[in-house]
């Protein structure tokens, strides 16, 4: 909550001293251009293909926990002692692996992510920069997440359409 009062806060004195100044600012919404992009629905696609490969190899590795469960459920009775040990065993390290598995997979989706978007941060920056400094704006700001909730028009310029026109 400080940090979006200090966001706002810094917002409303930039805007102040550049209106004072005659400076004037940008201002877009880097989610509706970063989805925009035609990178992006090949780096989501990408990125959900890799998610199903992971899901099905966890939901292998389920099933397979859960056939030998049942296995070791049917012979729990006639097991003798030592090889009902060593089941109960099994099944442990086995479901341990498949937590370990889940938990990897998701770290490395998260790390696929980020290196799938990278360039398209670095992208969209480099557009963003190239517009600010073709206008000569002091500065621009992302209106994503209400951090702006309010931009005198008068003092500010959407550049969301520049922004996609420039990166198409």
């Amino acid at each position: 909550m400080k940090r979006l009062t200090l966001s706002i806060l810094m917002t409303l004195v930039f805007a102040l001293c550049a209106n004072a100044q005659g400076l004037h600012f940008g201002y877009f919404s880097y989610d509706t251009v970063l989805k925009a992009m035609p990178e992006y629905a090949l780096m989501q696609k990408q990125l959900a293909d890799l998610r199903a490969q992971y899901e099905a190899e966890a939901t292998r590795a389920e099933e397979d926990f859960n056939t030998k469960y049942e296995q070791f459920l049917d012979g729990q009775r006639d097991f003798p002692q030592t090889i009902l040990q060593k089941r109960q065993t099994e099944l442990q390290e086995l479901m341990e692996k498949n937590i370990a598995f889940k938990a990897e997979s998701r770290r490395l989706l998260a790390a696929a992510e980020q290196e799938a978007m990278a360039p398209l941060h670095q992208k969209l920056q480099t557009a963003v920069q190239q517009i600010g400094m073709e206008r000569g704006y002091a500065f621009v700001l992302n209106t994503d997440q209400n951090a702006c909730p309010f931009i005198n028009p008068d003092m500010g310029e959407d550049i969301t359409t520049a922004v996609l026109d420039l990166l198409k």
